[in-house]
């Protein structure tokens, strides 16, 4: 099952015992800085889950999979991410 947006609200709501509307700020409030961050070229590390980082790709050549047709694309900035050790062992923990 896939985590929304609206399970974060209703497990905010639920554990911090605030509001839902609060609880939706509050989380809109978190992905904007997180957004802004890395709009501006920034990493941002949270200790025990992991960090996203902005990397930097040149200029390569590509092929357009539904036509086979080969074209260059762009540089442009991606995001990553790396977990941290905490979480891969979490995350590994029950297998």
């Amino acid at each position: 099952m896939t985590v929304t947006k609206d399970h974060i609200v209703n497990s905010l709501c639920n554990e911090l015992e605030l509001p839902k509307k609060r609880s939706a700020e509050l989380l809109e409030s978190l992905l904007k800085l997180i957004t802004g961050s890395l709009q501006n070229g920034e990493d941002v590390l949270i200790s025990g889950f992991g960090k996203f980082c902005v990397r930097y790709k040149k200029e390569r050549k590509g092929r357009n999979p539904a036509t086979g047709e080969d074209l260059m694309l762009s540089p442009r900035r991606v995001v990553t991410f790396k977990c941290s050790p905490v979480l891969r062992a979490k995350v590994n923990q029950n297998q």
